[in-house]
């Protein structure tokens, strides 16, 4: 079984944005200390393609008002609902943007998915930081932990942050489930795996997800515990085997639609979220490619 350090409790303060239903997290000691950003989110309006930064401006008024040092601004994976707004938020606060080192993997399967140009480089390059498996990062009186979950997408890291983990879309509210893995280059089988690593930890482990989907008309809500989890996930409790989740994962996700905004989302997100490049008119433009997903 995972332990986790005696360290100090982290203060997490928690975003949610209701058009993409993503959770932003601020992870931090107490006023004036050392901070982290995970998952941000740009507005984006996908009938427009226009962009705001709505989201974004309530976790840089949270940091400045509780006077806190921005360290690093943290991804759990390139997300294929929203837009990060992680470059907004450094040109404000400073910082540095931090994936986990598998990027490389999801921009090459998205560089020939997009027809990128050669110039697009598939080693990560775009990020500031690349975090290894077990690697931790420190600021201030905390330090984070990384932990290799892949499955929903083969690079996806959660954050072990004092008695919190940050899971992404590895695990959601017990009755949610678990994320699909359907997207290029995931696998039903590496995320059951993925999830054992997060089941191992103590059972009082805080847990904090990247979305929430309510199937009934309960709040939506952010954060979970190990044992919990264990008890009452709807995919993934105690007791089901790896083939049963499967089965389940498999079958579920041929039923899904893809999400509304991958398209832009996928481009983004594997270049740290800068957007591409103006063309000679001054305008930046996304593609959208024809039957290719």
């Amino acid at each position: 079984m995972s332990t986790m350090k005696k360290t100090t409790r982290a203060d997490v303060k928690a975003f949610f944005d209701p058009d993409t239903w993503t959770f932003t997290y601020v992870v931090y000691a107490g006023s004036r200390s050392p901070c982290v950003v995970i998952d941000s989110v740009l507005n984006y309006d996908a009938k427009s393609g226009r962009t705001a930064t709505r989201s974004a401006d309530e976790v840089i008024g949270f940091i400045r008002s509780e006077q806190l040092q921005l360290a690093w601004i943290l991804e759990t994976h390139a997300h294929a609902d929203h837009l990060t707004a992680a470059p907004y938020i450094q040109s404000n606060l400073g910082g540095k943007i931090v994936i986990g080192d598998h990027i490389a993997n999801v921009q090459s399967i998205f560089k020939d998915v997009f027809n990128l140009d050669e110039q697009f480089a598939i080693d990560g390059s775009q990020f500031d930081y690349l975090l290894k498996d077990d690697e931790s990062l420190p600021f201030g009186r905390l330090s984070l932990k990384a932990l290799f979950v892949p499955g929903h997408t083969p690079a996806c890291m959660a954050y072990e942050i004092g008695d919190a983990l940050f899971v992404g879309d590895t695990i959601f509210m017990p009755d949610v489930g678990t994320a699909r893995c359907d997207f290029p280059g995931g696998s039903a089988q590496t995320l059951y795996r993925s999830i054992q690593k997060v089941l191992a930890y103590p059972d009082e482990t805080r847990l904090y997800i990247c979305h929430d989907y309510p199937p009934t008309n309960r709040p939506v809500a952010c954060c979970t515990t190990v044992g919990e989890e264990k008890k009452f996930n709807i995919h993934v409790h105690e007791g089901i085997s790896e083939n049963e989740f499967v089965q389940m994962r498999v079958k579920r996700d041929a039923t899904l639609d893809m999400p509304n905004l991958i398209l832009p989302s996928i481009q983004v997100n594997i270049c740290a979220g800068h957007l591409p490049k103006p063309e000679a008119n001054g305008k930046s433009y996304l593609k959208i490619p024809i039957n290719a997903l």
